[in-house]
């Protein structure tokens, strides 16, 4: 198990680049969970240029990032190919080749990040969720739902975060703590109440001010509900789309022509978008989901926009 804040931050790959003889390299462990993609090797053997150095764990000799190009350089049958070692431990070279295949090469499927964050939320309890969040390439209320599921131990009551600071889990409790002494013990220094409540003196000085303040000592973070607006029954959108275009506010404006032609290319039938689905490349499905759910959070901002400036016109 690791506690520290991450292979990238400070046992990341050697900067010497290294031969190594591809014999020796093992291949497994990939938190790939279909294995390597043939055409991508294929079209690594047919590349030209030299590809970059892989990453291999020192220990083991296992490839942490460049699997793909190991096996393109069997095809070619080179003996050896170009690398870096990394130095750290087993978990902290999984951690460092999830981190790998998520920012660059052929990315990881959401599947496999997923069963990626499940691997290192066991090995890595104490980091934070963004902390896992950011290796994995998923957001941190996943990571948190993970945690949930798979009830990991955290007794030693704290996560390390993406500054490598370590933070209580239990934070609310230890400041609820700290404000009891301060109201028994006024007289106890920052650091008395720091060290007995577990938490730093910054935090013991912040709980105090609120407390001269008349604030609750522990900030409400519990969410706002959001503002509901209703919303009216769903339109035909070719009916929408042509009273739109009727509208000489709409038609006759730039902004208002940039709209229509927005909305044209998104009025495809389930058919078409059906069809667009099917024939998305296997490899760069998870960049096209993105950007789709991006565009679905837009569209919901812009809608929520509009509802709230048609409700302040009423």
């Amino acid at each position: 198990m690791s506690d520290r804040p991450g292979p990238d931050r400070c046992a990341g790959p050697d900067d010497e680049v290294v031969r190594l003889p591809v014999a020796a390299l093992v291949i497994e462990g990939s938190p790939r969970a279909e294995g390597e993609d043939e055409e991508h090797v294929r079209s690594l053997v047919a590349a030209e240029q030299e590809l970059p150095p892989i990453i291999v764990h020192e220990t083991t000799m296992r490839v942490i990032d460049g699997a793909h190009r190991v096996r393109a350089a069997r095809l070619r049958g080179s003996e050896h190919i170009t690398a870096r070692y990394f130095r750290g431990s087993a978990e902290d070279a999984f951690v460092l080749a999830v981190r790998a295949n998520v920012g660059h090469g052929l990315p990881l499927s959401l599947k496999d990040r997923i069963s990626a964050a499940e691997r290192i939320v066991t090995t890595h309890p104490q980091w934070a969720d963004r902390m896992i969040a950011s290796a994995a390439g998923i957001s941190a209320r996943t990571v948190a739902e993970i945690r949930r599921r798979k009830s990991v131990d955290e007794s030693s009551g704290t996560r390390i975060g993406q500054d490598g600071r370590a933070r209580p889990v239990d934070a609310a409790r230890r400041r609820s703590l700290a404000t009891a002494l301060l109201t028994e013990n006024p007289d106890l220094s920052l650091r008395q109440v720091a060290q007995v409540a577990g938490i730093s003196p910054e935090t013991v000085r912040a709980v105090r001010n609120r407390l001269l303040y008349g604030r609750r000592p522990v900030p409400d973070r519990t969410p706002k509900p959001p503002v509901r607006h209703e919303v009216p029954p769903p339109a035909d959108q070719d009916e929408v789309l042509r009273r739109l275009t009727a509208d000489p506010a709409v038609r006759q404006t730039d902004t208002g022509r940039v709209l229509l032609r927005i909305l044209r290319l998104q009025s495809l039938g389930d058919e078409e978008w059906q069809k667009i689905v099917d024939h998305v490349p296997a490899h760069c499905a998870h960049l096209v989901e993105q950007a789709a759910r991006e565009s679905a959070r837009m569209w919901n901002d812009v809608a929520a926009r509009i509802a709230q400036k048609s409700s302040l016109t009423d």
